[in-house]
């Protein structure tokens, strides 16, 4: 299984004024690229290990050998958690999703100010360094969760639609300490086209 650093769907400074061009740059070049160097050097130790995909590495970790384990739970969580995050960002983005997923987050949450509330708590009160999510759970509910370091929720038997990553290297470099108005920021840029999609993938 070969990994590769996925192309941005736009330029570095597309999301500016939200996420600044450095910021972008840096995270992608330097950050996802050091996931997927590490992740292909603890493999290395194991060729005859020979996973499909990074989604089933994360899906499957028990079956990964121990001694590699952890590295393949942190640098395939951040390689798969990052090339998630660059799509579901775009350029004029925010708003509010449509279709399926807009009616499910009303049912499920009461209505889009409840959940978008709940999002943000999440990702404000995340210890450290992790991300927040919206995933599907193995009953097809929304759920709404915050996860340390780059766990994935497919380690929870759950698949993401959306994850906010609040690293410092997501924001720093704008934001400083203020990790909220980061959080209120990243509204701005969401893909709810591709979410959507992402949504209509699982349940359809």
């Amino acid at each position: 299984m070969k990994f590769t650093l996925p192309a941005l769907p736009y330029d570095y400074g597309a999301l500016e004024p939200y996420i600044d061009a450095k910021t972008m740059e840096i995270h992608h070049t330097k950050h996802h690229q050091k996931y997927i160097d590490d992740l292909i050097i603890a493999l290395e130790k194991h060729p005859e290990f020979q996973p499909t995909s990074v989604a089933s590495l994360l899906i499957d970790l028990p079956a990964v050998p121990e001694d590699i384990r952890k590295k393949v739970r942190d640098n395939a969580g951040g390689h798969f958690n990052h090339s998630l995050f660059w799509q579901i960002m775009k350029p004029h983005g925010g708003g509010k999703p449509n279709g399926l997923l807009a009616e499910e987050i009303q049912k499920e949450f009461g209505s889009f100010s409840a959940f978008e509330g709940l999002f943000n708590e999440r990702a404000k009160t995340v210890f450290g360094s992790g991300w927040a999510w919206l995933s599907v759970d193995k009953s097809g509910k929304l759920v709404v969760t915050a996860l340390p370091n780059q766990d994935s929720p497919l380690l929870y038997n759950e698949v993401p639609l959306m994850g906010l990553d609040v690293w410092e290297h997501a924001y720093y470099l704008k934001y400083q300490n203020k990790r909220p108005d980061y959080i209120t920021a990243w509204w701005h840029v969401i893909n709810w086209d591709q979410v959507e999609e992402n949504y209509r993938a699982i349940i359809e």
